[in-house]
């Protein structure tokens, strides 16, 4: 059973600024979700509209087969939520305020008692439940809040950057607890940019950069991506010699290697299994007799497997730019045409000597040089710069030149491979500067 299902989901904030960029996302039943990606990647906004706390520019949201709106109350009653950095009331105590959240979400009085009393103890917080919540650490406000997000004992948990600002024992015990939480009957997804938290509690993960959905897939298969056979040693001894006999561990060009003083990381290039190289390596090593002091097949293997999935996306952007720039030589068109808006354009002289308001040149008008103006709203020859803001549209995923615009040869774009943009819901101006405002956007209005 699909219990999130997203299809095209984009996001534009006020026409100016792209958080999510038509994201295609499916999560199972019983799934740990892992969502990672840089800061500003799109994963707030993602929670934001899964909870029906936003609307989408464009594309679907499903929540347990049926879409989600900021109407759908009964929907949400199924989903618990923690936010990043979480914020309580200061003078209530952890009791007070979990018995606060059964009663908004329609408790009776006697299950809400029962209920926050056995999370209490499933976070480790009975200690202080008596204390108010100005005296918690973070670590202890960050349990309380998973469990405000269980009172409801939901079927899908949300939690968003959930170690976020944790020292070393914050992290383990709130990742412990994410563990114990996982099975069956619950699904979980958690956003992070911390990836070794991803790898020690999810099942699978999406890489999320610049509002698009790169990768998803099971955990298993990104450490199999990030291996791609390689085994670290670091040993004593005669280094010399073992060095010496590292290209005969396989066939000629099926190694590389390079060392980092007394490490090795020895790259195989064969098909061969996991296990059978790392044979190879620990006979060099008896037979060499250097003095083996560790050995490591997954080192940093999450971080090696994000950090190149997002440059082979960066990669693929400007390989479809370069393609999309070739087809249009192809086709005969030698120029690009963007549409000057009027406020660029210089005023020009009206018929009756007076100066067109919107830029335009009246009907028998003339620019200064006595050539003819051009109609209100004609083309203009591209730029370099223009041609650089469409490189940087087909990273993004975006959309190039509109349907219909022609070169100045006469002939029809061809279609950009990118794709068209999304026509944006209308939205009144209050609720696009509320959301920017919410979303802490660059450019939202003050308050």
């Amino acid at each position: 059973m699909q219990v999130i299902e997203s299809y095209d989901l984009t996001k534009i904030y006020n026409n100016r600024y792209i958080a999510l960029n038509a994201l295609n996302m499916r999560v199972e039943k019983g799934m740990v979700y892992g969502l990672v990606g840089p800061n500003g990647a799109g994963k707030s906004t993602t929670f934001r509209i899964l909870l029906g706390l936003q609307r989408p520019t464009a594309g679907t949201a499903r929540l347990f087969g049926e879409d989600m709106t900021p109407e759908r109350a009964d929907l949400r009653r199924r989903i618990g939520f923690l936010p990043t950095n979480p914020s309580f009331p200061r003078n209530l105590t952890p009791i007070s305020y979990l018995e606060f959240v059964g009663s908004i979400t329609g408790m009776p009085n006697d299950r809400t008692k029962i209920r926050l009393a056995t999370l209490l103890q499933a976070v480790d917080l009975t200690g202080v439940a008596s204390q108010r919540i100005e005296g918690l650490s973070t670590g202890m406000i960050t349990r309380l809040g998973i469990a405000a997000a269980l009172m409801n004992d939901p079927e899908l948990l949300i939690l968003d950057e959930p170690t976020s600002g944790l020292d070393a024992t914050g992290r383990k015990q709130t990742i412990e607890l994410i563990r114990e939480l996982s099975g069956r009957d619950r699904t979980i997804i958690i956003a992070t940019h911390i990836l070794g938290d991803v790898e020690r509690v999810c099942t699978d993960v999406g890489i999320i950069s610049q509002g698009r959905l790169i990768y998803s897939g099971p955990m298993s298969e990104m450490r199999r991506l990030a291996r791609h056979g390689t085994i670290a040693v670091e040993i004593e001894g005669n280094t010399h010699a073992f060095e010496q006999q590292i290209p005969l561990l396989d066939d000629p060009g099926q190694v590389k290697w390079e060392r980092l003083g007394a490490e090795f990381r020895i790259n195989f290039l064969g098909d061969a299994p996991l296990p059978v190289y790392m044979h190879r390596v620990l006979d060099l090593v008896d037979r060499t007799g250097v003095d083996l002091l560790h050995l490591n097949t997954g080192s940093d293997e999450i971080e090696e497997a994000f950090l190149r999935r997002l440059e082979e996306d960066r990669t693929r952007g400007f390989l479809r730019a370069s393609s999309w720039v070739a087809t249009l030589k192809l086709s005969g068109v030698d120029r690009l045409v963007v549409p000057e808006p009027p406020s660029a354009r210089p005023p020009q002289p009206a018929p009756n000597g007076s100066v067109a308001t919107n830029g335009a040149a009246g009907a028998a008008g003339a620019t200064p040089n006595g050539a003819s103006a051009p109609a209100n709203g004609a083309p203009r020859a591209a730029t370099a710069s223009d041609v650089a803001q469409l490189a940087a549209l087909a990273t993004a995923g975006g959309s190039a030149a509109p349907n219909g615009q022609r070169a100045a040869n006469g002939r029809p774009t061809p279609p950009s491979p990118f794709g068209t943009a999304p026509n944006p819901t209308p939205m009144s101006p209050t609720g696009t500067e509320a959301e920017m405002i919410d979303a802490g956007l660059p450019g939202a209005p003050s308050l």
